[in-house]
């Protein structure tokens, strides 16, 4: 009672001096100023009020007195300021008493193993190719160097450079990542170097003989608690001691928890000391820096521990300046730091799922509404420059800057909990879509070790011409090469989830080909995933249940996820050959039994065209749209243009699929000029001789061509070389329906649409210089005029028709209108289609498949 009678005081205290001392809520450090709380307590005239209310909030820290400072910026008149005063008093006075139980429980990485063919089961073999990759010693050297220990080779670059305030938080990562794929995967090789990598840290610690462990010294955080400029000291220490908590959960080394408690002691010691030496205040003011989820982590530690030490420091790093704003729904999110505030909201989170706290839980579930509604593109990530802007007002924010990677890899963790709480499919949806094309986007190709920052959104951007490009394995080692080692060493934590009881259930939400060994239902569960085509719009999904024994299994439910973007009508299940009746999309199918040997649950999920609005409620934007085929984003190559006319109601009209068959007549054409290779390009529009390009380059799809007949036969066309004596049209691949033309009356050549085909025809010839393999390319409608390159170009030269009316060729004619015949440098994604622009045509493919190529995510679609 005292307590509840002390919190109508501070409320009092508040209102009465609020417009003074309000705590500013950023992202960077702000200078102190002698306006603080305690400035104004000591000065105060009311000396009984003075002692009552300094001695609890000088020598019983909590956040009672600091929540009535931290008023939203948007809470301005005085009713408002005593709702806040309420709204704190509701969440002092729950009924939060404890864990909760009842949520869904996690699938251990242990009993998930993903097909190693999949797209997936891709991604994470390369992501563990890099992992072997790196040097124990390298890694740990400023660590060493820090504590006194002797040092081994040379460090890292990047981040991780000796002279880097933030290096250490790549090993951080990498121990949660290794332990994850570990888990994932029992590789031996894997599991001996992370081990070595605990072993060193330890000696590192135990040298210091503190408790403290970090690659750079302690004095950072002088910094801190001075409230000076430092670059995000506890961020770092966030990583270290949630990969420590990693190796332990994971991998099961003791000496790793260990560690981690002792570092907790260290900082608990270091937090109450200036708490107790200044305020709770000067603490707060602290937390206007990223310092990663320090609560999440402090959290996880409480659930092992049971030490409400490790509780106590947890809630002390829950920034309730900002959580204070999502408790009462406000969207104040704008111009706040994304990955700065969203591991804030995680360990909001797990503050919920360990003492039950109902306003945690209000927490989360309005900030994920919040993005949802306001902040998110259609990739799933959200932030632009790393920033949240005003909401609904994305459509200015379309550049190279969007789509921080670890703003996408924290969000999927606030859907996973919330999935885990409420089993809305909504959420599942969410991880799904964020999943597929924020992060599997972010890996380039099967190159270990070469990851983006960004995701860019601008129109005609390139995942290469961000502001960081492509990163290096050994010289980058941002923030987002941390998440992202950590993205694709979990790829199988959110495939099931599981509900123990009497009759256990086990939620399937992500359709990824894989196999799980469900110790509670003593079954194993595989999963057979189709590969996604555009020109079978279904998502095909054989599940196979097994019983463990010879016997029947006892009953449990498979809730099977019928995702939100399938087609009702057309969606299919059935259970060992038997059509099962499923609910509408949205909802789950639920099959309750007991499981034999090989039963199989068969679904086809049909995959729609649909666009979706830019998160922009501005009337001059409404046109701003993305193009999802089921779960997957499409982009167009393009390298600006951007505009569609939905002349027709449906899209089925307007985006038609690339037919399977068209990658056999994919084509490019190339020469070797002192001792380099050339080929036909469509640059700019422009037919010229280029240098062989990259793979997965814009080049590599200016050098690519389809080759249509345009004869009348019947001989089945199955690769290029069939085409040789027939009429043809060149169809550059990133212009459907375009195609190289004779421009004018001349010999120029140029890309231009010609629906009758007259300037585009060309028969294909055995190469006039009669050597194996080559071709020459003639003219139809100008007899004796071949497409010519001059031999004597070096980077670049005009490719134009060359004419001899004597048809007497010399040897230097022959060799510059041949050119040999290969298959095309780019390919068809199983997933393209043809969309039909206003102006041109786009070839679409989902954006995860894209490398260096310029690509259009959001088209403006005109009605």
């Amino acid at each position: 009672m005292k307590s509840l009678v002390l919190l109508g005081v501070l409320a009092s205290f508040s209102m009465l001096y609020g417009g003074i001392h309000c705590k500013e809520c950023t992202n960077i450090y702000t200078p102190l100023s002698s306006h603080t709380f305690r400035y104004e307590l000591l000065s105060s005239k009311n000396e009984t009020l003075k002692q009552e209310i300094f001695s609890h909030y000088h020598l019983t820290p909590t956040d009672d007195s600091a929540w009535f400072n931290l008023l939203p910026r948007k809470v301005l008149r005085e009713e408002e300021e005593f709702d806040w005063a309420m709204t704190y008093r509701k969440i002092k006075n729950s009924d939060g008493h404890g864990e909760v139980y009842g949520l869904l429980n996690e699938v251990s990485l242990h009993d998930v193993r993903l097909e190693s063919n999949s797209m997936y089961g891709v991604a994470q073999q390369t992501n563990l190719e890099y992992l072997l990759m790196l040097d124990v010693d390298r890694l740990v050297w400023s660590f060493r160097k820090t504590a006194g220990v002797e040092t081994r080779g040379k460090p890292y670059g990047g981040w991780e450079k000796p002279e880097i305030e933030v290096r250490g938080h790549f090993v951080g990562h990498y121990l949660s990542a290794t332990a994850q794929m570990w888990a994932s995967t029992y590789n031996d090789s894997l599991g001996e170097k992370m081990y070595a990598v605990v072993s060193a840290l330890n000696e590192c610690q135990e040298k210091m003989g503190t408790g403290y462990l970090s690659a750079f010294p302690s004095e950072h955080f002088d910094h801190v608690e001075a409230i000076q400029p430092v670059w995000a000291p506890y961020y770092t220490i966030h990583k270290i001691m949630a990969g420590l908590l990693d190796q332990y959960t994971l991998a099961g080394n003791p000496k790793a928890l260990n560690m981690t408690t002792w570092m907790v002691d260290y900082f608990y010691d270091r937090v109450q000391n200036v708490i107790t030496k200044y305020t709770i205040q000067r603490h707060w003011d602290s937390l206007n820096e990223e310092f990663g989820g320090m609560n999440d982590v402090l959290y996880r530690l409480y659930r092992i521990t049971g030490n409400s030490k490790h509780l106590k420091l947890a809630h002390l790093f829950d920034k309730p300046c900002f959580l204070g704003r999502l408790a009462v729904k406000a969207d104040d999110l704008s111009n706040f730091h994304a990955n700065t505030h969203i591991p804030i909201v995680i360990g909001s989170q797990l503050r919920y799922e360990v003492t039950g706290d109902p306003i945690s839980k209000e927490i989360g579930m309005n900030f994920m509404d919040i993005v949802n509604s306001s902040h998110v593109y259609a990739t799933g990530g959200t932030s632009a420059d790393e920033f949240w802007s005003d909401p609904k007002r994305l459509a200015s924010k379309l550049s190279t800057e969007t789509g921080e990677s670890c703003t996408t890899f924290n969000m999927l963790k606030v859907s996973r909990h919330l999935f885990r709480w409420t089993k809305q499919i909504a959420y599942a949806d969410y991880y799904e879509r964020a999943l597929t094309n924020g992060v599997l986007s972010i890996q380039r190709g099967r190159d270990p070790g070469v990851m983006i920052y960004m995701l860019p959104l601008q129109p005609g951007a390139s995942k290469a011409q961000t502001y960081h490009g492509w990163g290096s394995p050994f010289n980058d080692f941002w923030c987002c090469y941390g998440t992202g080692i950590e993205s694709f060493s979990k790829l199988g934590d959110s495939i099931y989830f599981e509900e123990k009881g009497n009759s256990p259930g086990l939620y399937i939400i992500q359709y990824i080909s894989s196999t799980l060994d469900w110790k509670s239902g003593q079954v194993v569960v595989s999963q057979s995933v189709d590969p996604v085509v555009s020109w079978d719009n279904r998502l095909l999904v054989t599940i196979t249940v097994s019983s463990k024994g010879n016997e029947t299994s006892a009953p449990s439910t498979l809730h099977l996820r019928i995702p939100s973007w399938t087609d009702s009508s057309s969606v299919k299940a059935s259970l060992n050959g038997e059509n099962s009746s499923l609910p509408p999309p949205g909802n789950f199918l639920s099959i309750t039994k007991g499981w034999g040997s090989g039963e199989k649950i068969y679904m086809e999920l049909p995959m729609n065209l649909r666009t979706e609005a830019i998160k922009d409620d501005r009337l001059e934007y409404a046109s701003i749209q993305a193009i999802l085929y089921g779960p997957y984003l499409l982009a167009g190559h393009s390298t600006g243009d951007w505009d569609i006319e939905r002349k027709s109601t449906s899209l089925s009209d307007l985006i038609t699929p690339v037919p399977r068959e068209y990658n056999s007549y994919l084509i490019s054409l190339t020469q070797e000029s002192s001792n380099a290779t050339f080929v036909i390009t469509s640059t700019n529009r422009s037919i010229q001789m280029e240098k062989y390009p990259k793979t997965g380059t814009d080049s590599a799809v200016s050098a690519t061509f389809r080759i249509i007949s345009n004869d009348k036969q019947s001989v089945k066309l199955s690769k290029p070389k069939d085409f040789i004596g027939l009429l043809v049209m060149l169809e550059p691949f990133g212009f459907p329906g375009m195609f190289i033309t004779r421009l004018g009356n001349g010999t120029s050549l140029g890309i231009t649409q010609s629906s009758d085909g007259i300037g585009s025809l060309l028969r294909l010839v055995a190469g006039l210089d009669g050597k194996d393999g080559t071709v020459s390319l003639e003219s139809d409608d100008k007899r004796g005029c071949f497409m010519y390159s001059g031999v004597d170009y070096k980077d670049v030269s005009v490719v134009k028709l060359n004419c001899n009316s004597k048809l007497s060729f010399d040897a230097e004619f022959k060799q510059a209108a041949s050119f040999m015949l290969g298959n095309g440098i780019t390919q068809y994604h199983p997933i393209s289609f043809v969309a039909k622009g206003a102006k041109r045509n786009f070839l679409l493919a989902p954006l995860l498949s894209f490398k260096d190529e310029s690509y259009t995510v959001y088209f403006n679609i005109q009605s």
